[in-house]
């Protein structure tokens, strides 16, 4: 059966990306990936599942941020073993300057969950779910 290898990020801030996802997902990094003639590098984020974040910058890519809802690729979900590593997370990221931009709660499809901006603004969710809900 085919799986998700790998999710990729286009970035103007690689190095904080990568300390982003290291540092408050546990993610480990390879080595930098550099190809000069390109103007490209990127770093491949592996988190304890064996799920992998690409994170690429390129000289030509521009920045420019898309709204909340748009067709593609919307949120990154990270799952939690408790409500209480939800809540520990959320405030650890808000005590760090990252925006809290959905306060913890319980969804309607029983996750409870809060979301998160990277340093890019991408929407990260921390999730979790009990097994009686599923």
């Amino acid at each position: 059966m085919p799986f998700i290898h790998h999710v990729a990020i286009w970035t103007q801030q690689l190095e904080k990306l990568r300390t982003f996802y290291t540092t408050f997902f546990n993610g480990k990094s390879n080595h930098k990936y550099v190809n000069p003639s390109k103007g490209f590098a990127s770093y491949f984020i592996t988190f304890e599942d064996g799920c992998k974040l690409e994170i690429m910058q390129r000289t030509d890519i521009r920045n420019v941020r898309n709204p909340e809802n748009h067709i593609g690729l919307t949120h990154l979900a990270f799952s939690f073993s408790t409500k209480e590593d939800v809540l520990k997370q959320t405030e650890l990221l808000r005590e760090h300057g990252y925006s809290i931009v959905g306060e913890p709660r319980t969804s309607g499809d029983g996750y409870f969950e809060s979301v998160v901006l990277d340093p890019d603004g991408n929407r990260i969710e921390c999730v979790y779910q009990s097994t009686s809900s599923c």
